[in-house]
C-alpha cells in the first residue's frame, strides 16, 4: 500500500486506497504519525477521523493519499487525496472534515482532482529530526487492520476522549468554584471599599463645610479688623493732631519763655505725638488698601521730579555721613503713567526701611524700563548694605505688624507695617514686590509696575464721546 518516495525523513509518503481495509489502515497510520509529531491526543483523533471520512467518501479506483510536512511557520501536516477527474466529493463530507481540522480544500483539475487537508502541529510548530523520522516510519509501517480492530481502536479513542472530557469538566467545575470564591471576595472588597469611600466622602464634605465656615469667619474677622483700624485711626487722629499742634505752638519762637527742662519735656511730647500720628496714618493707609478704598488715578508721572523730591526728603529725614543715598541722574529718567501718590508711598517706605537698617555704606535707588513684553514695565530697585534679614525670617516680612527680632530693633523702632503696605500698594498698581536679602550683607527690594501710557493713549471706541 505504501509506495513512498525518496529516502529522506521529510520526503512525501503516498498511500494507494482501493478497499475499506486500506481506509482502516489509513486511519491508524495517520494517528500514529500525528503522535510521532507530538500532536495532542484530541488533534490526533480529529486528523485520523477526517482522513478516514474523506478516504471512505472518495474510495474508488485510482485514489491515492500523500503525506508530507510543510516547514513554513507554523509547521503543519499536509495530506493530499488525488483521483481521476470527474467525480466530485459530497459537500457533507467536506464540511465534516472541515470541522475536525484547520483547512480542507477541494481543487478540481484537468486530469486529476484532489482534496488538500492541512493541520498545524502542536506547540511552537518547530520540527525536530526525531519527529520527522518517527512520522515517516509510522506511515511506512503499513500494518493491515481489520474492521473489527478499527472499531475497537475507535472505541478506545472514544473512551479516552470521554475520560479527557470528564477530566476537563471536573477541572472546569473546580475553576468555576474558585471563580465564585474570587467573585465573592471581589464583591466583599468592593462593598468594603464603597463603604470606606462613602465614609471618606462624608468626611471630605464635612471638612469642606468646616473650611468654608472657617474661611467665612476669617473674612468676617479681617473685615472687622479693617473697620476697627479705620474707626480707631479716625478717632485717634483728632486728639493726636491737637497734641502735636499745641506742642508746636509751645515751641514756637514767639511763645513765652520756657525753661530748658520745660522745653525738653515739650519736645519729648511733640516727638511722641509725631510718632503716634505716623503710626495712626500707617494704620489708616493699610486699612484703606485692604478694604479697596484707595482709588487708582493713573496720570503722567515725571520720574525726574519724583526721584529728586524723594531723595531730598530722605536725606533730610535720615542725615548722616556714614550712609550715602545714591539716586539715578534726573536726565536719564522718563515720564511714565501710573498713580504718582501710591508710587511715592511705595518708594518712600522702601527707602525709609533701607536707611533705617543701614549703619554704613549706601542705599541705592535705580530705575530700569523693560520694553520686551506686551506692555512696558518699570523696575525700581532699592539696594542697601545694611544688616540684612535672616533667611528663616524672609518669608514673614510681608505680614502685618511682624518685625524681625534682634538687638537692632531696640535702636530702630517701627510698626511692622511699612513692607506690607508697600506690597499691597504695588499689587493695586498691577505690579509685584520681591525681596532678597543676605544676613549681615544687605537687602534688595524690586518693584515692578506696568507703564499705563499705552492704555491711556489708546483711542476711544467708536460711538463714544470725549466730553
Amino acid at each position: 500500500m505504501v509506495t513512498g518516495h525518496g529516502q529522506q525523513a521529510s520526503a512525501p509518503v503516498t498511500f494507494g486506497l482501493s478497499s475499506s481495509q486500506d481506509v482502516f489502515t489509513l486511519r491508524r497510520s495517520a494517528q500514529k504519525a500525528a503522535a510521532a509529531l507530538g500532536m495532542e491526543r484530541q488533534d490526533q483523533v480529529r486528523l485520523a477521523t477526517a482522513l478516514s471520512e474523506l478516504g471512505r467518501e472518495m474510495l474508488r479506483g485510482g485514489l491515492s493519499v500523500t503525506f508530507h510536512l510543510d516547514d513554513r511557520p507554523p509547521a503543519a501536516v499536509v495530506v493530499t487525496f488525488e483521483w481521476p477527474a470527474g467525480d466530485a466529493p459530497a459537500s457533507e463530507s467536506l464540511q465534516l472534515a472541515s470541522r475536525l481540522v484547520q483547512e480542507v480544500r477541494y481543487e478540481p483539475g484537468g486530469e486529476r482532482d484532489r482534496i488538500l487537508v492541512r493541520q498545524p502541529l502542536s506547540g511552537n510548530g518547530v520540527l525536530r529530526h526525531e519527529a520527522r523520522v518517527g512520522f515517516v516510519e509510522a506511515l511506512r509501517e503499513n500494518t493491515p487492520i481489520s474492521e473489527v480492530d478499527d472499531l475497537r481502536a475507535q472505541t478506545r479513542d472514544l473512551i479516552a476522549a470521554l475520560e479527557e472530557t470528564r477530566a476537563q469538566r471536573e477541572e472546569l467545575l473546580r475553576l468555576n468554584e474558585e471563580l465564585e470564591e474570587t467573585n465573592q471576595g471581589v464583591l466583599a472588597l468592593y462593598s468594603e471599599l464603597t463603604q470606606e469611600l462613602e465614609t471618606t466622602n462624608s468626611g471630605v464634605l464635612a471638612l469642606h463645610t468646616e473650611l468654608e465656615d472657617k474661611s467665612r469667619q476669617l473674612r468676617e474677622a479681617s473685615e472687622a479688623k479693617t473697620r476697627f483700624w479705620v474707626n480707631i485711626s479716625h478717632e485717634l487722629r483728632t486728639p493726636i493732631n491737637a497734641v502735636v499742634a499745641l506742642s508746636r505752638l509751645l515751641l514756637a519762637p514767639e511763645s513765652e519763655h520756657l525753661t530748658a527742662e520745660q522745653k525738653q519735656q515739650i519736645e519729648l511730647i511733640a516727638s511722641s505725638g509725631n510718632t503716634m500720628l505716623s503710626l495712626v496714618s500707617d494704620l489708616l493707609d493699610v486699612a484703606k488698601a485692604e478694604s479697596g478704598q484707595l482709588d487708582i488715578h493713573n496720570a503722567p508721572v515725571d520720574l525726574r521730579l519724583l526721584v529728586g523730591q524723594l531723595s531730598g526728603i530722605m536725606r533730610g529725614t535720615y542725615p548722616g555721613d556714614d550712609v550715602a543715598l545714591v539716586a539715578p541722574e534726573p536726565t536719564s529718567l522718563p515720564v511714565i503713567t501710573t498713580d504718582e501718590t501710591l508710587l511715592t508711598r511705595i518708594l518712600r517706605n522702601l527707602l525709609s526701611n533701607a536707611l533705617k537698617f543701614t549703619e554704613q555704606g549706601e542705599v541705592r535707588l535705580s530705575v530700569h524700563i523693560d520694553r520686551t513684553g506686551m506692555e512696558p514695565v518699570v523696575l525700581f530697585t532699592v539696594a542697601d548694605t545694611g544688616i540684612g534679614i535672616p533667611r528663616e525670617e524672609l518669608g514673614r516680612v510681608f505680614e502685618e505688624f511682624y518685625q524681625v527680632q534682634g538687638r537692632h530693633q531696640s535702636r530702630r523702632p517701627g510698626t511692622g507695617l511699612g513692607l506690607p503696605y508697600a506690597h499691597k500698594l504695588t499689587e493695586l498698581l498691577g505690579g509685584t514686590l520681591t525681596l532678597t536679602s543676605t544676613h549681615g550683607v544687605g537687602t534688595r527690594a524690586e518693584v515692578r509696575i506696568p507703564d499705563r501710557t499705552a492704555v491711556r493713549q489708546a483711542p476711544a471706541p467708536e460711538g463714544t464721546s470725549g466730553d
